[in-house]
This record gives C-alpha cells, sequence and structure tokens, in this order.
C-alpha cells in the first residue's frame, strides 16, 4: 500500500492502540502529518481504559505538539488507519468504520484488509512510516517535530536500538536529523519509583554459570527500557562475560542480552534463545527479543529452567574458527568451484577515498573495512555483499559490458564512519562473470560454527547446520561461511 492511496478518502482518522507507547504515537503522528499537509480532515486518536500517564510520553505528546486525542467513541469516519496494531485485535479500541487500513510492523494476527501495510521484519512501526514517506518523495528531515518522534518511536521500540537488526532500522537511526536535547530529555523522564524498585529487587536474584560465564535473572512486569538497564548493570560485574534479564508480561516474555566478549554477539544470542518460539536481535553488545506464550510448551514456573536451557545450548554446541591460525581437514572436504554466473561489483576507491573507514550495511549484518585501491566490493546472487582483493577478484572473475541490473530486496549501503555519509552500492556496480578458475573445499556443517575471517577479526560469521565451511585453495587463510541456498545455487563440484 502506498500512502498516496489514502488521499481518496476525505474523513479519516488514524488510530493508535490503547495504552499507546512511543512509536505507536510517532507512527500515528507521521501518517496525521501527510494526510493533513494534503488538505485531509484528520484526527489522531486513541482509546482504552486508560489515558496516557507515562512521563516521558506526556512529554513527547507536549514537546512535538503531537495532536493525539484521548476517545471513547467516533463518529464512523470515511476511513480509519490503525498504527502499530491491525484493525479487530484485542489490544485496540473497534470502532466502525467505512473502510479501513493498517500500517504495522508486528507478526500477523487477523485478516488484513485491502489497504495495508505490514512489514514484521521491522524493529518499530515509525520505520514502516518513515519508509511510505520516502515513497512519496518526502524528505522527512524538513520537519524536526516528526523526525525526533519518529527516532524516538524506534528507540524506545528497539530497547535503545540494542534490537535493531534490519538495516531499514539502521537507516532510520542514522539518516533522522532530529532534536537532541529533547530526545535526552525524554530518555531522563523515563524511569519512575516503582520502577526503580522493579530493578533493585531484579538484581537481588540472579542466576550464575560458572562454566559459561552468564548469568539470568528474572525481573517484575515492566518497560523493556528497565531490562536494559538491569542488563546493563549486571554485564558490569566482573565475572559475567554475558547476561540473559526477562519479564513475564501478560502476551509473552520480553527478553534483554548483553555480550562484552567478540565471541558473543549478543543479536545472535537473542536470536538462538527466541528461535523457533519468538524473535530476537539486535547490537553485537546490546539485543533483545519477545517470546510468544502459545509457542512456548512450558508453564510460568518453568521458564527460567527453559531459558537457562537454550543458554546452555547454546554455548555448549558451537565450533569457533580464527582464521589467521586456523588450519583446515581437508580430508573430510570437497573440492568446488564457482557456476558461471553474473554478479556485481564495485572499485572501492569509486564510493570513497582510499584510506576510508567504512561499514558495509546489508541483510546479513555490519562489517567495517579500511577502504583500499586493491579492494573490490562484491555483490552476489542474492544480494549479499562481500570484500575481495584485485588479485583474487582478477582470478576468478571476468568483466562483462552492459549494464548490471540489481533484483533484491535492499540496496546495499557503505556509510563512512567519521562523516557519517552513506552511498548506495548498486549505482557504482559494474558487471562481471565467474570465471570458475577458483577452487575452494567445502565441508557441510552438522552444528553452528563461528568463523573470525581474515577481513575482520572483532565480528564471527556464523554457519547454521546445513551451511557450509570454505576455504580457498590458493590461501588456506581465506576461511568463510556459505549460507546452504547460496552455494547450492552457485558452486559445482569438481570431479
Amino acid at each position: 500500500m502506498r500512502l498516496k492511496e489514502l488521499l481518496e478518502y476525505t474523513d479519516i482518522v488514524v488510530q493508535c492502540h490503547n495504552n499507546p507507547d512511543a512509536d505507536a504515537i510517532a507512527s500515528g503522528f507521521g501518517v496525521y502529518t501527510y494526510l493533513k499537509k494534503h488538505g485531509k480532515n484528520v484526527r489522531l486518536i486513541y482509546s482504552g481504559k486508560n489515558k496516557i500517564q507515562k512521563a516521558n510520553l506526556v512529554l513527547m505528546t507536549a514537546e512535538l505538539d503531537i495532536p493525539i486525542e484521548y476517545v471513547e467513541s467516533i463518529d464512523k469516519p470515511e476511513l480509519l488507519v490503525t498504527v502499530d496494531c491491525q484493525y479487530g485485535e484485542g489490544n485496540v479500541q473497534f470502532f466502525e468504520a467505512e473502510k479501513v487500513a493498517v500500517i504495522d510492523h508486528h507478526q500477523i494476527s487477523i485478516k488484513l484488509p485491502d489497504l495495508h501495510e505490514v512489514h514484521s521484519n521491522l524493529g518499530a512501526c515509525a520505520t514502516v512510516v518513515w519508509n511510505m514517506l520516502k515513497k512519496e518523495g518526502i524528505d522527512v528531515n524538513d520537519d524536526k517535530r516528526l523526525t525526533t518522534a519518529l527516532y524516538y518511536g524506534l528507540m524506545t521500540d528497539t530497547n535503545n536500538f540494542t534490537e535493531v537488526s534490519h538495516p531499514f532500522d539502521k537507516d532510520l537511526r542514522d539518516e533522522l536529523e532530529f532534536n537532541k536535547s529533547l530526545i535526552l530529555h525524554f530518555q531522563n523522564s523515563n524511569l519512575s519509583l516503582q520502577e526503580l524498585e522493579i530493578a533493585g529487587k531484579a538484581l537481588l536474584d540472579y542466576k550464575y554459570n560458572e562454566e559459561y560465564h552468564y548469568a539470568i535473572v528474572e525481573a517484575e512486569p515492566c518497560d523493556p527500557n528497565i531490562l536494559g538497564m538491569i542488563s546493563d548493570l549486571i554485564l558490569e560485574v566482573d565475572v559475567v562475560d554475558t547476561c540473559l534479564v526477562y519479564s513475564i508480561l501478560s502476551g509473552g516474555i520480553k527478553v534483554s542480552v548483553r555480550s562484552c566478549v567478540r565471541e558473543v554477539k549478543a543479536c545472535e544470542l537473542a536470536e538462538f534463545v527466541t528461535e523457533g518460539i519468538g524473535s530476537g536481535g539486535g547490537h553485537l553488545v546490546k539485543a533483545g527479543g519477545f517470546i510468544q506464550f502459545e509457542l512456548l510448551k512450558c508453564t510460568a514456573q518453568e521458564i527460567g529452567t527453559f531459558l537457562e536451557r537454550r543458554m546452555d545450548d547454546y554455548f555448549s554446541n558451537v565450533e569457533i574458527i580464527y582464521a589467521k591460525d586456523y588450519i583446515a581437514d581437508l580430508s573430510v572436504m570437497k573440492s568446488y568451484r564457482k557456476c558461471q554466473l553474473s554478479l556485481g561489483y564495485v572499485e572501492s576507491t569509486d564510493l570513497f577515498p582510499s584510506g576510508s573507514n567504512v561499514n558495509i550495511r546489508t541483510l546479513e549484518g555490519d562489517l567495517d573495512i579500511e577502504i583500499q585501491d586493491d579492494i573490490y566490493i562484491m555483490i552476489g546472487i542474492n544480494g549479499e555483499v562481500y570484500p575481495i582483493r584485485k588479485e583474487k577478484f582478477e582470478r576468478g572473475y571476468r568483466r562483462e559490458s552492459g549494464e548490471y541490473i540489481f533484483e533484491n530486496e535492499y540496496e546495499p549501503t557503505i556509510r563512512e564512519i567519521v562523516e557519517g555519509k552513506a552511498v548506495s552500492i548498486v549505482p557504482y556496480a559494474r558487471k562481471c562473470v565467474t570465471t570458475g578458475e577458483v577452487i575452494i573445499y567445502v565441508k557441510q556443517l552438522s552444528g553452528r560454527v563461528k568463523v573470525f575471517s581474515s577481513w575482520d577479526e572483532e565480528k564471527y560469521m556464523l554457519g547454521r547446520p546445513g551451511d557450509y565451511l570454505a576455504v580457498r585453495k590458493d590461501d588456506l587463510h581465506d576461511v568463510y561461511i556459505i549460507e546452504a541456498s547460496i552455494f547450492k545455487r552457485t558452486y559445482e563440484e569438481v570431479l
């Protein structure tokens, strides 16, 4: 759905879920602002048992002059747009409307109307609305009230950005020009005396695993930011390398994860703990997630034991490889070469000057490298991006004439770390074809493997069962992971 499709209607109500949080308010404000600028008769509302009471939200709506109204009933509108929720769900007051539209980022739980824009892989509805505004050619940075709201919406819904994983969320975080003093003001009004008491009680009752150096703590139901605060405090303990703090809520279990060792990405640990029963993600050192009760087959009393078991499984069933020191057992590996494929490549100095420190942003995660004259950046068949030395490029690929066509969901970007300037790789990409001359040794993985490559010794590549561990024949310390579906489409065995 495009926002411009809503312009067919005149009498419009934008509705947030009951007891709205910062993300719902910000998202609703974004849609309201767009419709108001196009001359529509529009209201921004919420309902339910309680009016907005949290100090940070009262400040947010007042300081940003967000015209949100608490209502118990409304006249039947021509169009009702539910934001950060889905029409008919239990957390949103039911109002009749001639036509309904849904804008959300949660898992789809109902039959959606024809007008809908739902992206369950994003960290906040603010990101959904931000992308919709961009598609209409709107420069959101022209409205600092709106950018500040959207930034705060993503920040609070992802526990201070610790649960951000999708590149669209990262782009919103990095590109918005917001009022920093107001954000700080909102943050410093976020903790009540009751929440301070919750944090204190939680810290008194921790469980510590001496073998794997992790701690687990349960907290009473509270705002996700409180879980993050407790996690930060626990990680300051000298013997704790990782921790998980959780709170049992009405709809599920909220978890906060922290790590201070390079062998554990907090985002990956959060994904592992919630896999199959919810969702998780975030940053290298801070992450979080949510576990759905209906998918978790244990009682409330068994949740602590269940989470301990997941943590033990994470640490006990993994192999860690440091590429620069790794000696591969070639006797258990087979030889493969790349099939002839049309790919994209970019000479890194076309993007930034040599010596620039940059962050490559892709769907698979972020990678930090230094721009050099002999570094190229490859674009694979699934939009995956990886650096390669010029000498290796010359051996494995042949340049082709003609335009390179990118056909994947997310255009990979490179961000210069110091200045923060972001550049899409795709417009600079040229066409190349694999020659099939480079041989790699591979073996399929039966368990989880973490590879610290020669490119980045601080961040590992994660291989899961079914993926492939690869070693280049011409450089046995060039070790990396190939995702299973990509491997099957791009490599053929050398017989």
